[in-house]
Order: structure tokens, then sequence, then C-alpha cells
């Protein structure tokens, strides 16, 4: 069930703040806002808190923490009250947590990264750049023509703050853009549309959350629905594309596709996408620039912020 209060943390006026950092320089940071504020590193899968660091108010996960760890990690933290991540996702975390503590996610912090490598992916595709490389590793000088970005028609599934900020980089490439979202609303066409729209576009850019709706959503039937040559780009989460199906896509020559995510993720060595022609492939690494760690931290600060002051808690989330 979600908490009573899902939007404010109440805090005696002189009660320490105890959180739990994954990194020295995260701790610094939030030392940093107040006295009151107390980092503790602990690294979830060695043990369960101890000393004060049980006394912990609020948790900051690692980016890379696939899973809340089955050691007594939450039970050792009877005081827990926030889970804040350093992830727009929050699929990890939803309905894996104790009744009554609050789940947020840094949404913002990776949105500038994340666009820009999925418009990056989309021109690089569309420009046939992978070919050329693989010609430069071997030596040879390959004439050949590939597709334009420019005023393509492209269908952006997710009209969420990463999305829209996909299509305001897209402007200056005059594309005919449609967004896509779960509810119909102005300018954006409800995903029971798509059987519409799929045969009509030359790009079909993917950045949903994962929920049971869009998991697996990018099925056969999907895929069937594309129109022949168009291009795939997976900037969201590898669950919600049906693997199989769209290794047959690529197999088949029918499709293209640039992902930066998979599942399973890691990719094994001798999984077939790594062959599946048409393809550009990269270790998810959309949100990996210099600066996102940056937002990330500040996302942490602003919200601990808002915790001592006692006012309301963004980027709430609110399924579990």
């Amino acid at each position: 069930m979600p908490p009573a209060n899902p939007a404010r943390l109440d805090l005696d006026a002189d009660e320490p703040l105890d959180v739990l950092v994954p990194s020295v320089a995260i701790g610094a940071a939030v030392e940093a806002i107040s006295p009151r504020v107390r980092a503790h590193r602990v690294n979830p899968d060695d043990a369960p808190a101890t000393g004060e660091a049980a006394r912990a108010q609020i948790w900051v996960p690692r980016t890379s923490d696939a899973f809340i760890p089955d050691n007594g990690f939450l039970d050792a933290l009877p005081r827990l009250k926030l889970v804040q991540l350093l992830s727009a996702g929050a699929e990890r975390f939803i309905g894996k947590l104790p009744e009554g503590v609050i789940l947020c996610n840094a949404r913002g912090a990776h949105t500038p990264a994340t666009a820009e490598w999925a418009v990056a992916a989309t021109l690089a595709a569309q420009r046939g750049i992978p070919f050329f490389v693989r010609e430069q590793d071997a030596g040879r000088w390959s004439f050949r023509t590939h597709r334009s970005l420019v005023g393509a028609r492209v269908l952006v599934v997710g009209a969420g703050d990463i999305g829209r900020t996909i299509g305001r980089m897209l402007a200056g490439f005059d594309v005919e853009l449609t967004f896509v979202a779960r509810t119909a609303r102005d300018g954006v066409r409800s995903t029971a549309d798509l059987p519409e729209l799929l045969p009509q576009a030359d790009v079909v850019i993917l950045i949903v959350p994962v929920t049971p709706e869009t998991r697996g959503m990018v099925d056969a039937g999907f895929l069937g629905a594309m129109a022949d040559g168009a291009l795939l780009v997976n900037a969201a989460r590898g669950v919600v594309v049906d693997t199989d199906a769209l290794v047959a896509e690529l197999n088949s020559g029918r499709l293209r596709a640039a992902v930066d995510v998979t599942d399973p993720e890691p990719l094994p060595p001798d999984h077939p996408l790594w062959s599946a022609p048409g393809l550009l492939l990269t270790p998810h690494v959309g949100g990996e620039v210099p600066e996102t760690g940056d937002r990330a931290a500040a996302t942490v600060v602003d919200q601990l912020t808002r915790v001592l002051a006692g006012e309301p808690l963004v980027n709430v989330v609110d399924e579990y």
C-alpha cells in the first residue's frame, strides 16, 4: 500500500538525519547541507547496517544495485522512511519496500544524456555510420548511400521528460514527430493508436518506463506492424522488447535497430544479438556522461533539503 503521506517526511526539528549513501562524493555533498545530516557509506551486499547507520531514515542505493539483497538489509533499518534513487527507472524497487517507505527517483538527472544518446544513435543508424566504421577498420573505401534523418517520420513512444527532450533535439532535423503515451492528450496519441501509427513511421523511439503494460509491448505483432526498412531505437529498458522477435526481424533484414538496453543484460557473449545484421548496440551507456553524476547528486541534495525544511518531496514514484 502507498504510505499515508506519500509527499512529505515528518521529522522532529532537531532530529539528526542519517543517510545511507553509495559514495564518498555523495556523502560529502549531503553532509554539506546541514550539521543535522550524517552520511554513512554502506554496501548493502556486505552486511546489514549497524550502529548509527542502522538509524538511517533515508537510503540512496547505488545505480548498479539490481535488486535489494536478501540478507536482512532492510530489516536492519527500522526507521527507514525514504529510498531516493539515483536513476529514473524505479522498477527494481517498486513493490519491494516495507509499507510506509516512500520511493523517489531521479527524474531529470539522466534526461539530457539519454535523449542525446537516442538522437545520436538514430542519426548514426540512419546515415550508416556503423557500416562505415567497420569498413574503416578493414581498410576499405566502400561508397554506399544510406537513409537520412532529415524529414523522417519519427514516432516517440513515451511522452515524459526524456521523450519531450528527444523531440526538442530532433526539431532541427525537420522531422515529422508524433508522441505516443498510455493516455491520449493534447499533442499526444494513445498507445491504442499504435496499429495505425507504426506502419507510417520511419523511426520508432522507445522511452517508456517499465510497467506491466510496457513489459514486452514490442512483440512480434508490434514489430510486424512497422514499415519495411524502419528503424527501432530502444532507449528504455530491454524488457520492453521481445528479444527473440527482434532478432527474427533483424535476421530477415526487414527492420533495423539501435539499442542501448537488452534482455538479458548484460548480453551473454554467445547471444544472437551480437551478430544480428542492421543493429547498432551499446552497453547501457545512454546516461553515462560525466555530468550525470553531478546531476544525480544534485537531485539527492535537493530532496534532502526539502526533507529538512519539511517541504513536499519531488519525484515520488506512485506505483507500489
